[in-house]
């Protein structure tokens, strides 16, 4: 059984490195289409919103985004006025069906009451108003993701209809993929393929309408491991439509896709051209390993490894790691906690026999803190974690998450077989790059 460590003191976050409620909701809002969105707070928060419709890539002619732009004196004085002649203003200009309204932590410490205003304003304006509260206080910024899930619930229509093999996909943005849509993707060609149509996605390039039909699907897959699955399990439990392969880690590496795969295909009866499917992949893996790659990968046999990540993709590496590429887990941080992620983490332990150190729920200090402790060849993370292992001499990083400083000109999946060759390439060029001297001195003699 895999060993879980515990920070002194974890009352205070002394290195924080995720965002705060707010960049999760605004996750949610930038994958929606036709609406706009209000902030209530000082106008630093509405860098956070565009940076999230930047995460989605939406182009700047498509983002209805008002804020209230509080002030000192607001913050004191109360600023309910400001607030109703920006919902006035928005409505006017962006002319939108739906309009989310947005307290943040200014909202909060005033006491400001998003959803009596809300419903104060709404006989005023042809918009339809939706306010979430989503201060700081309230959580990271997967727990803002968890609050615009439960934001858009309330509009899922119930039918008893179902339309045969068709499924909602939950929280791809949730992800740390740099281009984290491509998996998205992945998955939808491979739904395609399968005969599965994708009914709603929460939330990317997705109408309202898409969203209040949600409720006619037969079937809800998670794409993450850090947030969505209450709203999956209210799902459940309101709208009778099942959460499917959550037992089961995300499709990363030849196993784990295999698995997912096979048990999408088990679900929907599409068992034969699952196996095709998988087929195919593993063909192409290895057609392109035994060309390019079956003399690099056994240096990576039995390297000691630190792995910093979100559940989404660490608990989905996991397995490609050390039964694909017979690396050794000495200590896995997790930049979450969900309580169903330490489930599936502690079975997949499990299943592969081996203990690593785990931490959950890590901040900046505790990476160094717990790096520091252990003795290991290899860091993966994101730019972030590679800086971190530079300062403890740690030679080699692989930077494959978000935050990177690898130029992306091309979506790059993660999941699949495809994303297998995608981290392959990754983990070889940093490799190679790790070794070559950084203090050359080149004299040109004449």
């Amino acid at each position: 059984m895999h060993k879980q460590l515990e920070l002194e003191s974890d009352q205070y976050s002394k290195d924080p490195i995720l965002g705060c409620a707010l960049e999760g909701v605004a996750s949610v809002v930038a994958g929606i289409k036709d609406v706009s969105i209000i902030i209530h707070s000082p106008q630093g928060c509405a860098s956070t919103v565009r940076a999230s419709y930047d995460a989605h890539e939406i182009d700047f002619t498509k983002r209805k985004i008002g804020c209230t732009r509080l002030f000192e004196a607001d913050i004191i004085l109360g600023a309910t006025k400001k607030l109703n002649e920006m919902i006035l203003e928005a409505d006017k200009t962006f002319n939108t069906n739906v309009t989310f309204v947005v307290g943040t932590c200014s909202a909060d410490i005033i006491g400001e009451d998003i959803e009596a205003i809300c419903k104060e304003m709404q006989p005023r304006v042809a918009s339809k108003l939706i306010p979430i509260l989503a201060g700081g206080f309230r959580g990271n910024s997967y727990s803002g993701i968890d609050l615009g899930l439960n934001a858009l619930f309330p509009f899922i229509k119930k039918t008893p209809l179902k339309k045969s093999n068709t499924v909602n996909i939950i929280a791809p943005q949730a992800n740390l993929n740099p281009t984290w849509w491509s998996d998205l993707k992945w998955v939808e060609n491979v739904l395609d393929k399968l005969g599965v149509a994708v009914q709603t996605v929460f939330s990317h390039n997705t109408s309202f309408i898409d969203i209040e039909s949600a409720g006619t699907a037969t079937a809800n897959i998670l794409l993450s491991n850090d947030a969505g699955y209450a709203f999956a399990k209210r799902m459940e439990d309101i709208h009778g439509i099942p959460l499917i392969l959550s037992n089961i880690p995300m499709p990363i590496g030849i196993q784990n896709t295999n698995r997912w795969i096979r048990a999408l295909g088990s679900y929907f009866g599409a068992e034969e051209m699952a196996e095709k499917l998988i087929k195919y992949g593993e063909e192409e893996v290895i057609s392109i390993l035994r060309k390019r790659a079956l003399m690099i990968i056994p240096r990576y046999r039995n390297c000691q490894i630190a792995l910093s990540s979100d559940a989404t993709i660490g608990i989905g590496m996991l397995r490609m790691l050390f039964e694909e590429l017979e690396m050794i887990p000495e200590l896995l941080l997790f930049k979450s906690d969900a309580k169903e992620a330490k489930e599936l983490l502690a079975k997949e332990l499990l299943e592969m026999e081996i203990s690593p150190k785990v931490v959950f729920d890590i901040d900046g200090y505790q990476i160094k803190k717990d790096l520091s402790d252990v003795d290991v060849d290899v860091l993966i993370g994101s730019a972030w974690e590679k800086y971190i292992a530079e300062e403890l001499k740690i030679k080699i990083s692989f930077d494959v998450l978000s935050p990177t400083n690898r130029e992306t000109y091309l979506d790059k999946q993660y999941f699949g077989y495809n994303g297998m060759l995608n981290l392959l390439e990754i983990f070889a060029t940093d490799w190679e790059k790790a070794f070559r001297s950084k203090k050359m001195n080149l004299e040109l003699k004449m």
